[in-house]
């Protein structure tokens, strides 16, 4: 599976039970990359997506398969790490409050393929990093 995140500059995912920000150029961009196949998500993230792009699933990691593209935004990803065949990370460049965080260690057993920045709408830069196992 892909997966696809966004995160603040201390790995933070929610606070509060609560996405810490959005923004609709990061959604546009998720959409784009999509290439025709639909993105798995939870029924929190639903709202932000058009309707016939998502199929939502509360246990999207358990079911989703290779090539499947899943949004997190409070799941831990450890338990599946075998199974993630890319991570996409969207990060606001801004230090949120934070109760949630990623479980990974994007330093160890990971490999930065691309980086790249766009002006976000709600946020001056938004950094697009592209991890593979």
């Amino acid at each position: 599976m892909n997966v696809i995140l966004c995160l603040d500059d201390r790995n933070g995912m929610l606070f509060n039970h609560r996405r810490q920000s959005r923004d609709r150029k990061v959604l546009e961009d998720i959409l784009q990359g999509l290439g025709g196949r639909l993105l798995r998500v939870r029924p929190m993230s639903q709202s932000l997506f058009p309707r016939e792009a998502v199929l939502v699933e509360e246990e999207l990691l358990e079911t989703a398969g290779p090539g499947d593209v899943c949004f997190v935004e409070d799941l831990p990803l450890a338990p599946c790490r075998k199974d993630i065949e890319s991570l996409t990370v969207y990060r606001w460049n801004r230090h949120y409050p934070g109760d949630v965080f990623l479980d990974l260690d994007l330093s160890t057993g990971w490999r930065l393929v691309s980086r790249e920045e766009f002006p976000g709408h709600s946020h001056e830069k938004i950094t697009k990093e592209v991890y593979l196992p």
